[in-house]
């Protein structure tokens, strides 16, 4: 055999270093991590699986997920990506770490511009995920992450922590909210992650916890004084000067079939997690925590919503742990813990002489513990509108001062101009509602013009607690209904039947 010529002898050197090359690029690609993509173990028939349904929350802060069946594998020639630029997704990719688009996690540097492409890029894909990895802490100021031109199913995965700026020039004159989400369909909230609203710095401004017209019931046997005081606020550049308009720390508005679960929300500054104008909304198995006395720190707010189920969570706040605000329908509320708060409450509804309409409300099998109220209704004079259908069942009580409320003359402020027109309140049932209370167990306060009908009472076991305050017997304004069972204790100011003066309903009370 004869000795390869040269010209063999440069074809092989070349082969040689074409696959050496190769094999080195596929190296480096797969040690980049964050700026190209890699297949992980397990990942056949991923996309399958989500094509089919929303994704369940994830574990691992892993980056691009692809479609079933073996990855390509980048050419030797392909150009490199700048080293500062956020990658584009590719065009199967379903999940959008908002790492790969220049968050850097750290708690300090401001990542919004980072959440705001890593939105842009997952509202184009159906089913996508926009994942916020554990382990890391993201600054993030005022965003909106909305529709209506994105696409349906999208999971806001959050298994890190996401806190809200300290300093007032991140916040301008004052926003209505620091996280919305607009105008989306199916979108899942979802994750094993806190989101922290940095509210100590916005309650400074606010020492005392704003009044309530059942405040001054509230004596205690020492004749100490009931205003909590805030701690000092802090003398510094960021906490001094922040808007007098506190933001809600996550809400939903005019979206269909949204879903929050697993995650925590503390410290808002205001509302924790609200819902406006929304259709068909979920939420389970979520943590709200902010103090006791936090003004107006509501767990979960929902305002002209309907269909719309909340379950399985641990509720603490300042202020009401759900309120049910006007022009919400079908609510069920169920196995829910609350306290500290202001408990369960509708309204306040009517204020500034407007109509309110709420309906088919179910609060059952909720804890409350420490709460101001127990399960409330509450609205203001000169209202209009209704309050109907309302079935409060198999609520477990310790140490509430006010278990069981009806309010047509609630006022915030020192005092409220008297007015004869009222939201009507009918057909509110109670039933196995049990526990200790430590001021006044029933407290039915009803218009003269418009007085409440058909409150029915079942199994009622309200021992009294007399440990820091005044104790009172139960109160009845007006009221008229049934009780289906004795009382503990005796609510004998029930008034039974109906009223025989009681003026029929109109337009003005209907909705």
């Amino acid at each position: 055999m004869g000795r390869p010529s040269l010209r063999s002898f440069t074809s092989m050197v070349c082969i040689a270093f074409l696959v050496w090359s190769s094999s080195s690029f596929e190296s480096c690609i797969a040690r980049s991590g964050r700026r190209h993509w890699r297949r992980h173990d397990g990942d056949n028939g991923l996309s399958a699986s989500l094509s089919k349904k929303k994704p369940k929350s994830h574990g691992s802060s892993s980056h691009h997920h692809h479609n079933g069946g073996p990855s390509k594998k980048a050419p030797p020639s392909a150009p490199a990506k700048a080293p500062n630029s956020p990658p584009a997704p590719l065009k199967d990719s379903l999940t959008f770490n908002v790492l790969d688009f220049g968050a850097t996690g750290d708690g300090k540097c401001d990542d919004t511009k980072a959440f705001q492409a890593a939105w842009a890029a997952a509202c184009k894909v159906e089913r996508s995920v926009m994942l916020v990895p554990e382990k890391y802490q993201f600054l993030v100021g005022p965003i909106s992450f909305s529709g209506p031109y994105c696409q349906k199913g999208i999971t806001f995965q959050v298994d890190g922590t996401i806190v809200a700026p300290m300093n007032s020039n991140a916040w301008g004159k004052g926003l209505l909210q620091w996280l919305e989400f607009s105008k989306l369909v199916e979108i899942t909230i979802q994750g094993k992650g806190t989101i922290d609203g940095s509210g100590s710095v916005w309650w400074q401004d606010n020492p005392y916890v704003e009044p309530d017209n059942l405040a001054p019931q509230i004596i205690p046997l020492d004749n100490s004084t009931l205003l909590q005081k805030h701690p000092p606020p802090l003398q510094t550049e960021l906490s001094s000067k922040m808007p007098s308009t506190k933001p809600t720390a996550v809400r939903f508005y005019g979206s269909l079939n949204a879903t929050v679960t697993g995650i925590t929300i503390q410290n808002s500054p205001q509302c924790h997690l609200k819902f406006d104008n929304c259709i068909g909304v979920m939420v389970h198995h979520i943590r709200v925590s902010s103090p006791g006395d936090s003004p107006n720190t509501d767990g979960v707010h929902l305002q002209n919503s309907r269909d719309v189920l909340i379950h399985s969570s641990t509720l603490g706040c300042g202020d009401d742990c759900i309120s049910i605000q006007t022009g919400c329908t079908n609510v069920y509320i169920h196995d829910v813990n609350c306290g500290p708060g202001h408990g369960i409450s509708i309204g306040s509804l009517g204020r500034y002489n407007t109509r309110a309409c709420v309906s088919n409300i179910t609060v059952k099998n909720v804890n409350m513990h420490n709460t101001m109220t127990g399960v409330r209704i509450k609205t203001w004079q000169g209202g209009s509108g209704s309050v109907s259908g309302i079935m409060f069942s198999d609520i477990q009580l310790t140490e509430v001062q006010f278990p069981i409320v009806i309010d047509q003359f609630y006022c915030d402020k020192s005092t409220c101009k008297n007015q004869s027109s009222a939201v009507s309140v009918s057909g509110i049932n109670y039933q196995r509602i049990k526990g200790t209370y430590t001021v006044k167990p029933v407290h039915f306060a009803c218009s003269d013009n418009l007085p409440c009908i058909d409150i029915s009472l079942t199994s009622i076991e309200l021992k009294p607690l007399q440990e820091k305050y005044h104790l009172y017997d139960p109160f009845c304004w007006a009221t008229y209904g049934e009780l289906n069972t004795p009382t503990t204790p005796p609510i004998e100011c029930l008034q039974i039947g109906k009223p025989t003066s009681n003026r029929p309903q109109t337009d003005h009370d209907t909705c």
